[in-house]
């Protein structure tokens, strides 16, 4: 133990000393927050719909074949009961929830003013709007044609007959602020690149500054080694992801719904887990440069492929399937579930105990891969 917190105090002294680090670890991660932040914007398409009809009435029939016929949407579940809508969003099964009611057609029929529900998890809030704008022009255009249906056959104009109207609820971001979706992910972004960065170059540099020769001929064990490297970088990780939280919170007023420890053991996990594949990077490289370009390599597929920039479900299916052993996706969806969906420890157990996996074996591959030469 004192091995290691020796270690730990010599690592705190190169980062401190070291005057250009501290800007980048610092200064640079709040001023990318609040710039891409402000900069993200992206298209919705394949919006999950589920569909509640307790009129089963042709007209409400011909209502579900244009919603199935639409670009924009996928009908993924069907039911007569309120409560199965709501348990799919809670659950993040579904986007949205139109409900038809009792009696649909006949208050139609009737000439009276007709009213269908749309519930809407807006935790996107982006994909909310656009979804309940084209889920409108939709309805609307369907409406007309009900319109000169029924009108035709009532021999009425077609103008005196009722508009549907939808009534919207918008949970989880009831303001549809689309920041309130991108700033938690672009947390996650400048954690794991940081984390990665400074991680891979960590032992590189003291190869090529000779200092780590004076390391290899005490008898320091490898993982001994590797613990007392991490250890700074992980405080340093947390205090980062502890700034950025602030920042979201004062600057753009993300809510923090969920568990906090529960967010934060994870977070604790993730960075281990970070910091293993950058140090594993180090101990495969024998250049600073070498180091970044591979660093890069891996981030970039990572961060494209982890669903902050774009929907999972609009990926190809091979894509989709690649993102299932992408960690930066879990702590993605782990940042928004906490935050914005108040979220605890029993909802995220598949994503820690995946990120807990990767933990071990990346950390596993380091401390094997590193080459102590006396």
């Amino acid at each position: 133990m004192r091995t290691i917190l020796f270690l730990v105090r010599k690592e705190f002294l190169q980062i401190f000393r070291n005057k250009g680090i501290l800007p980048i670890l610092f200064v640079m991660p709040i001023i990318q927050l609040m710039v891409l932040s402000f900069a993200a914007d992206f298209e919705i398409r394949n919006v999950k719909l589920y569909w509640i009809d307790k009129d089963q009435s042709t007209s409400s029939r011909l209502l579900h074949q244009k919603l199935e016929g639409s670009a924009y949407f996928i009908v993924n579940g069907t039911s007569f009961n309120s409560k199965d809508g709501e348990e799919a969003v809670n659950r993040g099964e579904t986007d949205m929830v139109l409900e038809i009611p009792e009696g649909f057609e006949r208050e139609l029929v009737r000439d009276q003013n007709t009213d269908i529900q749309l519930l809407v998890n807006a935790i996107d809030g982006t994909k909310a709007g656009l979804g309940t704008y084209y889920l409108s022009r939709i309805i609307q255009d369907y409406n007309n044609e009900l319109r000169q249906k029924f009108a035709s056959k009532l021999n009425l104009s077609a103008v005196s007959l009722k508009q549907i109207a939808v009534e919207y609820s918008y949970w989880f971001n009831p303001e549809l602020n689309y920041k309130t979706f991108m700033v938690p992910g672009i947390l996650v972004l400048l954690v794991t690149m940081i984390g990665v960065f400074i991680s891979s170059m960590n032992i590189v540099r003291e190869r090529e500054l000779g200092t780590i020769e004076q390391l290899n001929v005490t008898p320091i064990k490898k993982y001994q080694f590797i613990i007392g490297k991490q250890l700074p970088l992980w405080l340093i990780g947390l205090f980062e992801f502890t700034l950025g939280l602030i920042v979201g919170k004062l600057v753009f007023n993300i809510p923090i719904e969920g568990s906090l420890p529960a967010l934060y053991s994870f977070a604790a996990l993730y960075i281990v887990m970070v910091l293993g594949i950058g140090f594993f990077i180090s101990t495969m490289t024998e250049t600073q440069q070498q180091a970044m370009f591979i660093s890069w390599f891996f981030l970039v597929i990572f961060l494209l492929m982890s669903g902050l920039f774009t929907a999972i479900e609009n990926m190809p299916d091979w894509a989709q399937k690649i993102t299932l052993i992408n960690p930066v996706r879990y702590f993605i969806e782990v940042v928004r579930l906490v935050l914005l969906k108040g979220a605890g420890f029993a909802d995220i157990t598949k994503q820690f105990a995946i990120v807990a996996i990767y933990a071990l074996i990346i950390n596993g591959l380091a401390i094997w891969n590193y080459r102590k030469v006396s």
